[in-house]
């Protein structure tokens, strides 16, 4: 869709692409004349809310209230088209009727108080006339309008009226508030506080938008809000709350998207995210601020090897060779980098990866955290249980991925030290053991009182108890399992054989030799 640009009538696409958007009159401000706005409008602003809260009589606003104010904004808006054209030159002649248009849309911030009102924004065009302010040459009204649809589109006034909600984001899509939104924030400047708080809105507004409307982070990535996150995300700037804010984002942007993920790849993401997580392999995280956004670039790092394709670019950009590294280092960013081989090591697609890890020693700071586990510290990588089970995923995946003198190095880590890797697996087997048989205990009351009160178990019902004895633990019993029958038939003569033959696995495989039979199946 063509955008027309308010001040030229000339018609516009939202630029996206790299580079910079330069302000046009950049130097129409001086210092006094900024300063002396920005002093108006706060004792303005002062003085309206006392006679706010002094007015005992004010009533709701009404229709007729949001017509009028936005009447109001059309007419500012019109006034400083005209005068901005009239006197390009002399921004003094032009100032009063910018802070006019800045105080029109300060005040519409009541209309976020009333959602069910919001289609008569849609109604008047005045949506249309907002977004068209965010290519304003002053970026004062930009920001303004940032904060009025920020505030406009928070989940407790979309949640109060969903109707109105609906009609303001399809406004709002329609007018391609993604694009406008990027092209404001490449002219942004940080170093600015206003401007900055600028930034950190103009992703509030984004996080709004595709909580409401998830289909939303496809269409932001495709109107440059991808790349600009990783430009930002790579920038040579102090850890902040906006490059915290943009890890979320882009954790969002990835989380449910194969095209996002493979956008992500392309435009060399998984090395950005690799570059930035580099940081933390010899040290760690000044604070809790920046520890969220290493947690958020490794979550950002699993999700985008989800794709297949980036599994190859990870393996290309020595990631496998940081991860290792991080594992040795023992620093805070450890346990994540565990997740993160799980991810790129499981599935057909891990098998260049799992062999890499093994040819770079990757198997010596593995084993060592199967056997008893790294300590995991408070707020940072995954719990206990879920690192065991990363671990245990990232072994059945080399024994499953690996061939060759890697694969015959691996096995022959199971015979070292008197089999005590065997016995760590022993000891995890039947600890899971335990909790599956405990869910499925659990599972078969459930079915006898259903069949008690006459209902049938039907397939929703058995998916939903299937979930269970997962969440329990049932695939990294399979995993464990896996790995034993591996060790098994594959590795040295009499390594496992004793204990294959004990008492309560013998008992476990004859009630469950269906699972075993689809578990080798999978694994073929």
């Amino acid at each position: 869709m063509i955008l027309y640009n308010f001040y030229s009538g000339q018609p516009e696409k939202p630029v996206v692409g790299s580079g910079t958007v330069k302000r046009k009159h950049e130097n129409d401000y001086d210092t006094g004349l900024q300063s002396k706005k920005k002093a108006i409008l706060t004792e303005e602003e002062k003085e309206r809310i006392l006679q706010l809260a002094e007015n005992e009589n004010v009533g709701a606003l009404d229709e007729a209230g949001v017509k009028r104010m936005i009447l109001q904004f059309e007419k500012r808006v019109h006034k400083n088209q005209e005068m901005r054209i009239k006197y390009p030159d002399s921004p003094e002649k032009f100032l009063e009727s910018e802070m006019e248009l800045n105080e029109i849309i300060h005040e519409m911030h009541v209309i976020a108080t009333v959602p069910d009102l919001y289609h008569v924004l849609v109604d008047l065009n005045a949506v249309q006339s907002l977004l068209q302010l965010l290519n304003h040459d002053n970026t004062d009204i930009a920001i303004a309008v940032v904060d009025l649809l920020q505030e406009m589109t928070e989940p407790d006034a979309l949640t109060e009226s969903e109707e109105g909600a609906n009609v303001l984001i399809d406004a709002l899509m329609q007018g391609q508030v993604i694009a406008l939104l990027v092209q404001n924030l490449e002219r942004l400047d940080e170093n600015v506080k206003e401007e900055a708080d600028g930034v950190h809105n103009t992703l509030a507004i984004v996080e709004n938008l595709t909580d409401m409307r998830p289909e939303m982070c496809l269409e932001a990535a495709q109107q440059g809000l991808l790349q600009w996150l990783l430009r930002r995300i790579k920038a040579k700037m102090p850890p902040d709350a906006n490059k915290l804010y943009c890890t979320e984002i882009l954790a969002i942007l990835l989380q449910d998207s194969n095209e996002n993920r493979q956008s992500l790849g392309e435009l060399d993401g998984i090395d950005i995210l690799l570059q930035q997580l580099a940081t933390y392999k010899r040290h760690d995280p000044a604070n809790a601020e920046e520890i969220e956004i290493m947690e958020n670039l490794f979550n950002c790092l699993c999700s985008a090897l989800m794709l297949p394709g980036n599994k190859e670019k990870f393996l290309k950009g020595e990631g496998l060779q940081l991860m290792n590294l991080m594992l040795r280092e023992k620093k805070m960013s450890r346990t994540s980098a565990i997740k993160v081989l799980n991810h790129a090591m499981t599935g057909e697609h891990g098998v260049d990866n799992c062999q890499k890890f093994v040819d770079i020693l990757g198997l010596r700071n593995i084993f060592p955290l199967f056997m008893k586990g790294p300590k995991v510290q408070k707020k940072v990588g995954p719990p206990r249980q879920e690192l065991d089970e990363h671990i245990v995923s990232v072994i059945a995946a080399m024994v499953r991925n690996c061939s060759g003198t890697q694969r015959q190095r691996l096995l022959n880590k199971f015979v070292e030290s008197d089999h005590e890797k065997i016995d760590r697996l022993m000891e995890l087997y039947f600890q899971y053991l335990n909790k599956v048989s405990v869910a499925d205990e659990r599972i078969r009351k459930e079915k006898q009182k259903l069949l008690y009160s006459g209902s049938e178990v039907d397939e929703d019902m058995e998916d939903q108890f299937y979930l269970q004895r997962l969440e329990a633990g049932l695939f990294t019993l399979q995993l464990i399992d896996y790995i034993m029958l591996e060790i098994s038939v594959n590795g040295p003569p009499g390594n496992m054989q004793g204990t294959l033959e004990m008492p309560p696995i013998q008992q476990h495989k004859k009630q469950n030799s269906k699972n075993y039979f689809i578990l080798l199946r999978n694994f073929d």
